[in-house]
């Protein structure tokens, strides 16, 4: 009886977008210019709300963290890929990968319970005006955020479990710009079912019940907006919300077409992909900076402080 000689991967090739060096360059240039400015919308969010009192409302307080997870999810896939674009090497080491993939599902999850948290803000702050302070006091919106980030944990090391059993011998070549469990899992040598299982129990269900969730929230929302005398109140309101559903959009539909499948590799997979790890991250500062009338007058201020200090340190 032949014994079959199986040596397990070590590191893997991540294959990236495009195997064309004209076209990585391209990639690159397009990737760094998305992720400096990532960076810098998200700062200028975090900063402003920071620096204006004003702006120390749990709405804002759950706009920050916004914007800090998606200056921490961006970061777990595009500085590697930046440097693969420019680099021939392309390898990562099995535990690093397994890293990757880990922080980028328990961010990742974190974002889909925080956006459920925000439009619950929103639901009591223009279903339930009155009551709104009492009821999203300090204490509660800071128990409500560790929550997400407990969810999100725990989302992801059910992620991690299953991917970290399964056994890789060969190939070694992942087909896409980060590690995740769709395209790992095509290169295991062992049997795959249970991680599929888990891996739709798990994300495809989170996804897709959290996109649930919240169109159904917002629809209550909606008809209580449209129940309100003043026309300026029914305007600020649905900017709001409308701000929230497009984020909500652009986040959740890519990931629900990517996990509530199953382990089937597409060939635009790792396209998709870029909506919800880059694009929403990118997108996010100026959706909720260009419709909201508040935030821009505190960056206007908050501008105005930066030009009045170098005009005094110059002096």
């Amino acid at each position: 009886m032949a014994v079959r000689n199986e040596t397990r991967v070590t590191e893997f090739i991540l294959l990236g977008l495009s195997r064309n060096p004209d076209l990585q360059i391209i990639c690159f240039a397009l990737f760094l210019m998305i992720y400096l400015l990532t960076i810098a919308g998200n700062l200028l969010i975090l900063t402003t709300i920071y620096a204006d009192s004003h702006l120390h409302s749990p709405m804002y307080f759950f706009l920050s963290h916004l914007s800090f997870l998606d200056l921490t999810f961006s970061t777990v896939t595009v500085p590697r890929s930046l440097v693969h674009f420019l680099f021939p090497r392309k390898t990562i080491s099995f535990s690093d990968c397994i890293t990757q993939m880990f922080f980028f599902h328990c961010i990742g999850g974190t974002e889909c319970f925080h956006l459920i948290l925000m439009a619950y803000d929103r639901y009591v702050a223009i279903c339930n005006p009155l009551h709104y302070t009492t009821i999203m006091n300090r204490q509660v919106c800071l128990l409500l955020v560790v929550s997400t980030w407990v969810g999100g944990f725990i989302h992801a090391s059910g992620q991690i479990f299953p991917t970290i059993q399964l056994s890789f011998c060969g190939p070694n070549e992942i087909d896409h710009f980060f590690c995740d469990a769709h395209p790992l899992s095509v290169l295991a040598c062992s049997s795959t079912s249970v991680s599929e299982i888990v891996d739709m129990a798990n994300s495809g269900t989170i996804t897709l019940s959290c996109f649930l969730v919240l169109l159904i929230s917002y629809a209550y929302i909606i008809s209580t907006i449209l129940k309100i005398h003043s026309a300026e109140g029914r305007k600020k309101a649905f900017s709001t919300c409308a701000s929230h559903l497009l984020v909500v959009t652009v986040f959740f539909g890519p990931c629900v077409f990517i996990y509530m499948r199953p382990s089937v590799t597409f060939a635009g997979d790792k396209q998709v992909s870029i909506f919800y790890a880059i694009i929403t991250p990118f997108l996010n500062p100026f959706i909720y900076t260009l419709r909201n009338e508040v935030m821009k007058k505190s960056m206007k201020k908050l501008g105005g402080r930066f030009v009045s200090l170098i005009g005094i340190y110059k002096n």
